[in-house]
């Protein structure tokens, strides 16, 4: 029996400590506009954007070191 191909994984990253949308989009997307690398990061991470602020030591955070964040959009299904 044959291997079946890997297929290609969707890149993503865990937060740092204190990471917001602004320090990923300077991170990961440098080569946009920071207002533009964070609209696009929110748009692919709808699970964290839309999820109620958590609080950790009494500072509001929305990224928490545990969230999967994808730093590109989905990928296309074959056809």
């Amino acid at each position: 029996m044959a291997a079946a191909p890997l297929s290609r994984v969707r890149r993503s990253i865990l937060p740092q400590p204190g990471d917001g949308w602004a320090e990923i989009a300077r991170r990961e997307l440098p080569e946009l506009a920071e207002s533009e690398a964070v609209s696009k990061l929110q748009s692919w991470n709808l699970h964290v954007f839309m999820r109620a602020t958590a609080r950790i030591s009494g500072v509001a955070t929305p990224i928490l070191p545990s969230d999967v964040i994808f730093v590109e959009p989905p990928l296309a299904q074959p056809a």
